[in-house]
């Protein structure tokens, strides 16, 4: 049996934050998050908007990536949201094009 294929997503929340979590089943868990059974972060935080997600491969790259995408500032979060990479990798390995 493969292993499951996990990805990594971007939230926006009514406040206009962004909340980026990681998953096997993206529309699975952005349900659970609009109905409050997800991240105590964002409970009450008001609709959730899904702003971006993608790929990742397994759950320790999934992991690795999103701990990387925490560390942007909110600015280069704003950019790779906009920028919508298809490769999260090779969009990360670039240098920033934005400033910190």
């Amino acid at each position: 049996m493969p292993a499951a294929l996990w990805h990594l997503y971007i939230l926006r929340t009514a406040a206009g934050l962004l909340y980026t979590g990681i998953t096997t089943d993206v529309p699975r868990r952005l349900a659970q998050h609009q109905c409050g059974k997800g991240a105590k972060a964002l409970r009450g935080k008001g609709p959730l908007t899904l702003m971006f997600h993608c790929a990742v491969g397994d759950r320790s790259a999934a992991l690795k990536m999103e701990y990387r995408i925490k560390q942007l500032s909110r600015g280069q979060k704003e950019r790779l949201v906009s920028d919508q990479p298809h490769d999260l990798t090779r969009y990360m390995a670039q240098p920033r094009r934005v400033p910190a």
